[in-house]
């Protein structure tokens, strides 16, 4: 029940005010003058205070700007003569909602009090929903979980200053977009926001794709290049899979921050710049460290101030409110009028464990829409990876830790399963336990072929690993824990081509 202050020097007016929002079920106070409302206010916690304006002790108008500078968020509707028209236009200007004309109607009253908190809860809502930050590309970075508020308010802080940055976090769960995040939000927002993929530049151009190259200075070299350092001068450089640059590149990249200067491929002049630096990476550099694949100096040099991105299974409140913002961008680009999602398909959507993150659930919105031919998303338009396991929950699990090579597929033998009975009153006739090493988990599965079952795990596995990692070979083997050759030989046995998967 909302609680509501009617404030008047007039009893009669009051009572009559106060009697008619009693009858729609709002709890209301009284206030003689401005003082008392402003003393009430300060006291207790209202929605919406209803003020005259002609008071002794204090106006409507004088408690009005106090009553907004203790709290913003209270809704004010002025009470007045027409001959004071002007005094409640004025009050509108100081943050009132609206004004009413004396004599008072009880409908009228009861009308825009309803109105007022309808729209103060619609605002409410579409702030706890909204992204809080958008490019000026118009990429919005959504999120309403406490994890992603947390990680809001550490980017609201990071962008006011100049220090680097360390971004950490599963791949697709949003790490440019906080680089971007960092840089539109922050006092270079004005100059350049640049980045570099360190993973997809070949090791034999990536000094020059930094710091650029003289004309001649090695084959191919037909011209001379402004390096990406020079070009982000003055701006952010973002340099994304930070930890895959070779050990040769680290050192060079490390004199380049430290000194803010270096010399372009070929060239005997040195090159002084001002760019913030922003890096990502998916990657542990601290078990790098310890294998020496990654250098610790350049490890404490970026991560000064770090970020960690949760998984999206580790956010579920977010599943929602992004789908739906997936389904307004598809809307807009694919010519399409898709009103939302079906209840059934947005529980398929919240049980899966998401192992590629944001930009899996990007891709299974945008693959509905070339399925869908009603005005919803449904779960016959969903991949057939997520509908095959969406009455089967134990079968989607995340590709993290789990070793597809060690785990193996065995009838437990541990019970006496002869005879028995499910809760329907089917006869089970065998179980299948999946084992995978430390991280093993078990599932049980009723009426399945044992070999069939197998290989259909395999295959949807193999699958869900190249859609989370973009079809690359090394990153799926990595990532999902698969040895390189047992993964090209599956995906050579189940006919899985990973181009298919490169977007």
């Amino acid at each position: 029940m909302y609680r509501v202050l009617v404030v008047d020097d007039d009893a009669d007016l009051r009572l009559s005010v106060a009697s008619a929002l009693s009858e729609s079920h709002y709890q209301v106070d009284q206030a003689k003058d401005g003082e008392e409302a402003v003393n009430r206010v300060r006291a207790g916690k209202y929605k919406l205070v209803i003020l005259d304006v002609n008071m002794p002790r204090m106006s409507g108008l004088e408690a009005l700007k106090e009553i907004k500078a203790h709290d913003p968020s209270i809704i004010a509707i002025i009470l007045t003569a027409f001959s004071n028209i002007r005094d409640a236009v004025e009050a509108t200007k100081e943050g009132a909602y609206n004004y009413l004309e004396k004599p008072i109607k009880a409908e009228n009253l009861v009308y825009m009090v309803d109105k007022a908190l309808r729209a103060h809860n619609m605002v409410k809502n579409m702030s706890m929903s909204a992204p809080v930050f958008k490019m000026p590309n118009g990429t919005e970075f959504i999120g309403q979980s406490n994890e992603m508020k947390r990680v809001f308010g550490v980017i609201d802080k990071l962008s006011r200053v100049d220090t680097a940055v360390l971004i950490r976090g599963e791949s697709g769960t949003g790490k440019e977009l906080v680089a971007q995040s960092l840089h539109y939000n922050g006092p270079r927002k004005d100059n350049r926001f640049v980045t570099i993929n360190c993973s997809a530049i070949p090791e034999n151009l990536i000094e020059s794709e930094f710091f650029g190259h003289e004309k001649g200075a090695f084959t191919g070299a037909d011209s001379r290049k402004i390096g990406k350092f020079q070009y982000a001068d003055g701006g952010t450089l973002f340099l994304d899979e930070i930890g895959d640059i070779s050990a040769a590149m680290q050192v060079k990249l490390l004199r380049a921050l430290q000194e803010k200067r270096f010399t372009p491929v070929g060239s005997n002049r040195e090159v002084e710049v001002n760019v913030r630096i922003v890096a990502a990476t998916n990657r542990n550099l601290e078990e790098m460290i310890k294998k020496g694949e990654f250098r610790e100096d350049l490890f404490y040099r970026l991560n000064v101030l770090p970020i960690q991105l949760p998984p999206l299974r580790e956010r579920k409140n977010d599943i929602e409110v992004l789908a739906n913002y997936f389904v307004e961008k598809f809307n807009h680009q694919h010519k399409k009028n898709i009103t939302g999602i079906a209840a059934s398909a947005m529980e398929v959507l919240k049980a899966h464990p998401w192992p590629g993150n944001i930009r899996e659930l990007e891709n299974v919105i945008e693959h509905s829409f070339v399925i869908e031919n009603t005005n919803e998303v449904t779960i016959e338009s969903l991949p057939t990876a997520l509908q095959g396991t969406s009455n089967r929950p134990g079968l989607t699990r995340s590709i993290q830790n789990l070793d597809l090579d060690d785990a193996d597929l065995d009838l437990d033998q541990d019970q006496d399963l002869d005879g028995a009975l499910d809760e329907s009153g089917n006869k089970i006739v065998g179980t299948l336990s999946l084992r995978s090493g430390s991280a093993g988990f078990r599932l049980d599965v009723q009426k399945l072929d044992f070999q069939a079952s197998k290989e259909e795990f395999e295959k949807q596995f193999l699958i869900s690993a190249l859609k989370a990692f973009q079809g690359r070979i090394n990153q799926t083997a990595l990532h999902a824990n698969i040895p390189k050759k047992t993964l090209l030989r599956k995906l050579e046995k189940y006919g899985i081509n990973a181009r298919d998967y490169n977007s």
